[in-house]
């Protein structure tokens, strides 16, 4: 028998993304963590992440209409959680984390050198969804570190990347693939 659960953000596991912005005032990117993220399109390439307009990241998010989604391996945990309970407001989140910001190639701001994939991307729409904002995005350009691409160096590796996902209060690690899309028509 099922339980009945009054509506809340039920959908799992979600990313646990590391998302930079530049601060034109402070001269340097801000960091927070997201887990209301994912792909939203694939021609052209899209995401979306939501966060809250009370969130330091949200204001510098409309300013600048770009952002870099950093894709954390799940040795980062600690950083992760930092960059998601700590203003960027008050702290530079690069500094209290001891992360590394590499110059980004087609947004102002930065990337985050210790995760392995870092995807540029600028805002097309934003929508008030009542306590998130959501920002639509087009990806500009996604980076790989060179050794975490699979044997086709077209993708990444996804085991060895072994990402962090987020479920209510809760990190979970992404890093085993059980299947491939299609394997119940055809063979491996």
């Amino acid at each position: 028998m099922k339980e009945f659960l009054k509506p809340y953000p039920a959908v799992f596991p979600v990313p646990a993304l590391l998302l930079t912005v530049y601060d034109e005032e402070k001269k340097r990117s801000n960091i927070i963590t997201i887990a209301w993220a994912g792909n939203v399109c694939s021609e052209p390439p899209m995401v979306s992440v939501s966060v809250r307009p009370t969130r330091y990241s949200n204001q510098l998010i409309k300013k600048e209409m770009e952002f870099v989604l950093n894709i954390p391996t799940a040795e980062m945990i600690r950083e992760v959680d930092i960059c998601g309970t700590v203003s960027g407001n008050n702290a530079d989140k690069f500094e209290l984390t001891g992360l590394t910001p590499l110059a980004a190639q087609m947004v102002k701001g930065h990337w985050i050198k210790e995760c392995p994939v870092n995807i540029e991307a600028r805002v097309k729409q934003i929508i008030n969804l009542g306590v998130h904002d959501l920002f639509l995005a087009e990806v500009l350009g996604v980076f790989v570190d060179a050794e975490y691409l699979d044997s086709s160096k077209r993708r990444p590796d996804y085991e060895k990347i072994n990402a962090l996902a987020y479920c209510p209060e809760r990190y979970v690690v992404t890093g085993s693939v059980v299947g491939r899309y299609g394997f119940t028509i055809k063979e491996d």
